[in-house]
């Protein structure tokens, strides 16, 4: 599909999860970085409009999915705003590809409005994941995904990956987010406790430890009473605030989640924790290099692209087998610690 020349706005769709939405960012600054006529009005979660604050020609457009905008009628009302807000829309990005993704682009296509849809690359998740004649390679990344989708629109993504420059020099900031959507990709918080615990060893370490939910808060609440030069950020800060602290690290240790990817956006190394989910599914975080990636190689590993199928095995040995020192010794790495 071709660009023509009076194209340029594109409407790019993708509602969820946090993870993935904050993963489409760093791609969409590489578009427009690379095609300054172009302005791309972005719909998602009305919560997240942090996510695109600060970068020109990036519009955020809420989706309102359990109230106003619920359903087919909630839908066609969304289309319908949004065809008021932006009338100069010439083109849709569907970046996340399900239901309500496909309902909203039908719309637009059927005003005649040309629709690049992403490839998932479902079949080649499945031989990833499969229990039985497992084919273990990396697949395409999500990132690269999302970069097609603009690429069939015409619009090919600039390739600059941003390179923050690391003055590791006086007190390192660590943060640390030890929790997942689901338990098959959670490092077990006695386990991630050892690793605060080796990393205080350290006098000018400071950590902050991030989550969500008050559940969450509750727990890392309590484990921050027990240590010095331990912060909880979690529940207490918005989230263009709690994106602005995490700008401010020299180190994120996360799980495969929200907090990898939200730590790349600003060029934070990230030491990852990978369960039953593996970095080959394509869910790395934008510009982290895969040495940073702990894991433990079994041959069951991975037998989810999200985690969210409880283990088979019944004994969560991706996790439970995994030394806390792996951790420790990598994130001191990344920092330059002795």
């Amino acid at each position: 599909m071709g660009k023509s020349h009076n194209a340029h706005t594109i409407l790019a769709i993708r509602f969820s999860a946090f993870g993935d939405v904050a993963m489409t960012i760093p791609v969409m600054k590489q578009v427009l970085e690379a095609h300054p006529e172009l302005t791309i009005v972005f719909v998602t979660n009305r919560n997240w409009e942090a996510l695109c604050e600060g970068i020109p020609r990036l519009i955020f457009y809420p989706a309102d999915l359990k109230g106003v905008h619920k359903g087919v009628p909630g839908l066609y009302r969304l289309f319908t705003a949004l065809r008021k807000a932006h009338p100069g829309i010439s083109a849709v990005a569907d970046l996340h590809h399900v239901l309500r993704s496909r309902i909203l682009r039908s719309f637009y296509r059927m005003a005649g409005i040309p629709v690049a849809v992403i490839d998932k690359g479902r079949a080649s998740k499945k031989q990833l994941t499969s229990k039985d004649n497992k084919v273990l390679r990396p697949l395409t990344t999500t990132v690269q995904r999302y970069r097609n989708v603009f690429r069939l629109l015409g619009y090919a993504p600039s390739d600059r990956v941003p390179q923050r420059e690391q003055h590791l020099t006086g007190r390192r900031k660590i943060g640390i987010a030890p929790f997942a959507t689901y338990r098959e990709k959670t490092y077990p918080l006695a386990k991630m406790e050892a690793v605060i615990r080796r990393l205080l060893e350290y006098p000018d370490v400071d950590i902050s430890l991030f989550g969500g939910g008050k559940q969450e808060t509750a727990q890392l609440t309590a484990l921050a009473g027990k240590y010095p030069r331990l912060e909880v950020v979690a529940g207490r800060y918005s989230l263009a605030e709690e994106l602005a602290i995490i700008s401010g690290l020299d180190l994120m240790v996360s799980m495969d989640s929200a907090n990898m990817h939200l730590a790349s956006l600003s060029g934070v190394p990230v030491v990852s924790i990978w369960g039953a989910t593996h970095p080959y599914a394509g869910f790395m975080g934008f510009g982290q290099p895969e040495e940073n990636a702990v894991q433990i190689d079994l041959y069951c590993r991975p037998c989810s692209v999200f985690g969210n199928k409880p283990c088979f095995r019944g004994d969560h040995a991706c996790m439970e087998q995994l030394a806390p020192e792996r951790v420790t010794e990598r994130a001191a790495a990344v920092l330059g610690l002795r």
